[in-house]
Order: structure tokens, then sequence, then C-alpha cells
């Protein structure tokens, strides 16, 4: 059985024999919601690499002790993933953020597409993004993963553009496209970038833009995925094919 895991500000003094105090929702969460008690192990991570296993030693109203067992430092993984998401309508935002947290992105860019039907501006925008980062965190936990993905603030094409043109590898998902990922070659360090479009498809400037950056327009097969399955599926595909998945 997998042990819980709890997300802490810092693990930076984590020591064997020491102790960490965990305060406010995620105390409340564990104590109120997961009912653990005092001798139960868990698991804290700081999200940043670092873990500690230990027993739970005292419990309170927000507010829950560790003992510290044992401290793990996972490396940063290598190649890394960039994620540049389209913004899908409806809840499927999220969705997206949930998978390619699961399958191991390490950056996750909302953009506004030409195409997106979905507008994020002013307060809306805000807890868009809030609502994004609160699932990547929750997915990252549940994933167990060390290292939790970064949801940057929302991006422009501009700034989509630049950030594929410094990526070792930019794949921008095209369903028209002619090449395939059975042909492409990749690198087994730096950045992995993947672009995925809106629901409505990317149009002919965008996909000049990214070309001209370096990107490779690729398609996933004969099937058309949704806006919000696609990247995941497109990352996979990258992933099965480094060390990480070796």
């Amino acid at each position: 059985m997998s042990l819980p895991v709890h997300l802490v500000p810092s693990l930076a003094t984590a020591a064997p024999g020491g102790t960490v105090v965990v305060e406010g929702d995620e105390a409340h969460h564990a104590v109120a919601v997961r009912r653990l008690r005092v001798g139960e192990p868990v698991v804290l991570t700081d999200g940043a690499g670092r873990t500690a296993t230990g027993p739970v030693a005292a419990t309170g109203k927000r507010r829950l002790e560790v003992v510290v067992d044992r401290v793990d430092d996972a490396p940063r993984p290598d190649p890394e993933v960039l994620v540049v998401q389209a913004l899908p309508k409806g809840d499927r935002g999220e969705l997206a953020v949930e998978v390619l947290t699961e399958v191991g992105v390490g950056t996750i860019v909302p953009w506004a597409a030409a195409r997106s039907v979905a507008v994020w501006k002013g307060e809306r925008a805000e807890k868009s993004l809030a609502r994004w980062r609160a699932t990547a965190r929750e997915a990252a936990k549940q994933a167990r993963r060390p290292w939790h993905p970064e949801v940057r603030p929302m991006a422009t094409t501009a700034e989509a553009v630049a950030l594929v043109g410094a990526a070792a590898l930019a794949v921008v998902l095209h369903e028209d496209a002619a090449s395939t990922f059975a042909g492409l070659t990749v690198p087994t360090t730096g950045t992995l970038a993947v672009v995925v479009g809106p629901e409505g498809g990317l149009d002919e400037a965008e996909v000049a833009a990214f070309a001209a950056a370096g990107a490779v327009s690729c398609r996933l097969g004969p099937e058309v995925l949704r806006t919000s399955t696609a990247g995941v599926v497109a990352v996979g595909a990258l992933l099965a094919r480094t060390a990480r998945w070796a």
C-alpha cells in the first residue's frame, strides 16, 4: 500500500531523527480528511526533489508533526518536458493539467491561441490560473512526484514561440502534418517542448511562427484527439524514447 503524500513549503533542514511540522490546509487534509493518526507512516515532499518519510508524532487542529526516518533527494528529470497548452473551454483545462502532471511534465504554459474559445482576462485569469496550479499540485501528490510541475502565467503567441526556440526539441501537434513521431530524433538531455493547439486548431500564422523558431509539426495518428488529451499522448510518445522511461 502506498503511503500518503503531503506537501510542505521546505525540507531544506529535514534530517533523520528530526521533526517536520505541517500546518494549514495540508495538515487539515491529513488529519481531518485522511484521518492520519499518531504512529502512521507518511511521506512529505517539498516538490523540489526532496522527500522525507516517517511516522506521525502528533496531530492537532490544522497541525501535523512527523518524525523523519529517511530523507531522499531525487535528481531533476532530464530531459525535462515543457507543454504549451492552448486554453480549452470549460473544465478541460484542468483535465489537461492533471494528465500532463501525472505523465511527468515539468512546465505547463497556458496559451491564448488565436482560435481559443476560452478567454482569460482580469479576475477570471487569476482564478483560472489558480485552479490549474491547484490541479497540478494535487495530481503531483497523487502521482508521487518528488518534483512538482511549474504552471506559468498565460503566454502570448510571441512568448510561446520564444519558449519553443529555446528547446532542444520542439514539436507542434498538427493533424495535417506530414511528419510523425516515429521519425523524430529525441535528444537525451535538455528541454522537450510540445505545443498543443485549441479545439479549432492552429492558424497558419501560428504554425509558421513556430516553424520559424525551429519546431517540427507532427501528427499523432489518424485519430483526432481533444486538446485536453493530445498533450499527454504526445509527451508519452516522446518519453518512451528517453532514459526517463527506460
